[in-house]
């Protein structure tokens, strides 16, 4: 049966300022092959441009076709509630691109929407403007939950964290787009034309790729090259299809088989 796959970039591609070996040669597999395939990453911080410039410093040439980021998703989101709307974004270009790209304004003094991504200036001044917006009707989404994001310099303050302060600051529940939503989901599994029992997710994160995969019913790997290690496997109800030491054991000339 002919497979896609969804593919997770940190801890998967590459660690830090590493690519993981085998991962180019396993991309390369896949389009000598022209088997459909998505980079999946739920940074919203940077344009799909700037992603496939990344990919190719770790030696993995492709094009934009073959990204989808959470800042994609949630511009998306945003514009099935409410077409052509606004948006106050705390987060850098990627996610005002996106929604840029959708047709939504983003700044006005009184936006539809506040939408938190990764990155950007986030200062006091920031939360109260954002936080009295939200007072006055704005509805507060995020493009991921994660508190925590990964560096090389250690684990800076994710989306999820400035999120979590606007809902203790103003009694509003967030709305987080991104991985493991299976709004986000679903989009890339489209995006592919696969249909569910064709889908195999690669991830590295039992919490996020993993559950996003279960709950949708794709088949997973869980490679042991980021955050997840087989010792953590007892602490979830759910389980990966296949736990792969790396994504280089999904090349064909390789022991383990996931088609």
């Amino acid at each position: 049966m002919k497979q896609g796959y969804l593919i997770d970039m940190d801890g998967v591609i590459y660690r830090g300022a590493e690519a993981v070996p085998g991962a180019r040669e396993f991309v390369a597999h896949l389009d000598d092959t022209q088997t459909p395939y998505l980079f999946l990453t739920n940074n919203s911080a940077h344009a799909d441009l700037d992603v496939v410039a990344k990919l190719k410093n770790f030696g993995i040439p492709t094009t934009v076709n073959h990204v989808f980021t959470s800042a994609m998703a949630t511009a998306q989101f945003v514009a099935r509630q409410k077409p052509g709307g606004s948006a106050f974004v705390i987060g850098e270009g990627g996610l005002s691109e996106s929604l840029q790209q959708v047709g939504y304004r983003v700044g006005p003094n009184a936006p539809d929407y506040v939408v938190v991504g990764e990155g950007g200036t986030m200062n006091l001044e920031v939360l109260e403007r954002a936080q009295r917006l939200i007072e006055g009707g704005a509805r507060l989404v995020s493009t991921q939950a994660d508190v925590r994001r990964p560096a090389d310099a250690g684990p800076p303050p994710g989306c999820g964290e400035i999120v979590s302060r606007l809902e203790t600051a103003t009694g509003r529940t967030a709305y987080h787009v991104g991985n493991p939503n299976p709004f986000m989901m679903r989009l890339a599994r489209r995006k592919i034309g696969m249909r569910t029992d064709q889908v195999t997710l690669i991830g590295d994160s039992m919490a996020t790729g993993i559950r996003g995969a279960t709950d949708l019913g794709f088949r997973s790997v869980l490679v042991l090259t980021g955050s997840t290690q087989v010792a953590d496997l007892g602490n979830y109800p759910y389980q990966p299809t296949i736990v792969a030491d790396s994504i280089a054991d999904l090349l064909p000339e390789a022991a383990l088989a996931v088609a």
